[in-house]
């Protein structure tokens, strides 16, 4: 009997241990904040990374004092960046002789909506009226940028490929010309949705002999764009 009170003595005091432990607890008051980020890297693109299926030049039957179209080539700033615009146009001969004879002639239009068939007709017109007689250069330049104005919205670079002090180009080779980047040449800085539009023409010059008869001519055209950031470079540079 004296153990059965012992036993439940004891079962009570452990109770009230534990109702008096739980008797005392406290609630206190708190506060929580918390931050967060995440960058989207932008991206650089041209023509949605495919290549231009138009044609820089095509024809048969070529002959001296005759010019010839290509087709406009746009180069369209798809990325999400602004970028530098660098086209490098390489002209090659099937035989071993003057590449001078060819004169070939340009105009660039850049813009953010696309200009009508009739600026792009008159461009062409524009472009045309560089070759004269024995395509003597005609300066049809008038900023001192060397950017004209086609239409509203819509600016141009014109010259001839090769000739120093036109329109910006430069070689690089005998037979590779850069048109004017825009690192230092506004005209080839494209913003995100901008686009230009390109045009070569070709003559053969009236000097040429008879060594250029059956001869073909072949153009290739490279273009590149770099972040506009100071000491980005261009791939392979």
């Amino acid at each position: 009997m004296k153990k059965m009170k012992k036993a439940l003595l004891g079962t009570t005091l452990v109770g009230a241990l534990v109702v008096s432990a739980g008797f005392g607890t406290y609630s206190w008051f708190t506060s929580e904040t918390n931050a967060s980020g995440q960058i989207a890297n932008g991206t650089l693109q041209l023509n949605n990374g495919q290549n231009i299926t138009e044609k820089i030049i095509d024809g048969v039957d070529f002959a001296p004092s005759q010019l010839k179209y290509g087709e406009w080539l746009t180069i369209d700033n798809t990325g999400s960046q602004g970028s530098h615009i660098k086209a490098t146009l390489n002209q090659s001969l099937d035989k071993d002789i003057n590449i001078k004879k060819y004169k070939v002639g340009y105009i660039a239009l850049k813009y953010k909506e696309k200009p009508s068939g009739d600026v792009l007709k008159a461009s062409k017109i524009k472009l045309e009226k560089l070759f004269d007689g024995t395509t003597n250069v005609v300066n049809t330049m008038k900023a001192s940028n060397g950017e004209i104005e086609v239409a509203p919205g819509v600016t141009a670079v014109t010259g001839f490929v090769g000739e120093e002090g036109v329109a910006a180009l430069k070689a690089t080779s005998a037979k590779d010309w850069v048109l004017g980047d825009g690192t230092n040449k506004p005209f080839w800085r494209l913003k995100s949705d901008q686009y230009i539009d390109l045009l070569f023409a070709v003559k053969l010059d009236e000097s040429a002999n008879n060594d250029y008869q059956g001869v073909s001519y072949s153009a290739d055209l490279k273009v590149q764009a770099k972040q506009t950031d100071e000491g980005s470079k261009y791939d392979g540079e």
